[in-house]
């Protein structure tokens, strides 16, 4: 997807006041039995398609709505990924705003997950 040079400008921003991670820092996280919370900030259409196993959903459309309901622990390690690591990106810079202090992106975002080959899960769709 072509971005606009706005738009790009503004997720550089929000990248230079936030984390990021990597795919390999994420897997020696699990191999280590970490304990984060994965968030897909994907539309509703890219998290039925196919998604990071483990993940929840929470849209960039609704992440600032309803993240103090699904992770009222503000201190909880949480990564957010999207399609590239714009859109998470973004949501990392809005959730810090609010006080989450231990939020990170996912570099390279969905792209990442499924070239490092991590585990996937589908919704089976009727």
């Amino acid at each position: 997807m072509q971005h606009s040079e706005r738009f790009l400008r503004f997720v550089e921003e929000a990248k230079g006041v936030i984390k990021e991670t990597s795919v390999s820092d994420v897997q020696q996280d699990l191999d280590r039995g970490g304990d984060f919370l994965l968030i897909d900030t994907r539309e509703e259409s890219e998290w039925v398609a196919g998604h990071a196993k483990g993940a929840i959903h929470l849209s960039k459309g609704i992440i600032e709505r309803d993240i103090e309901t699904a992770v009222p622990d503000t201190s909880r390690k949480i990564v957010l990924y999207c399609g590239g690591g714009y859109r998470s990106a973004l949501a990392a810079d809005a959730l810090q705003k609010m006080g989450y202090s231990n939020v990170y992106s996912l570099a390279g975002g969905w792209r990442a997950w499924r070239t490092g080959e991590m585990p996937v899960e589908e919704l089976v769709q009727d």
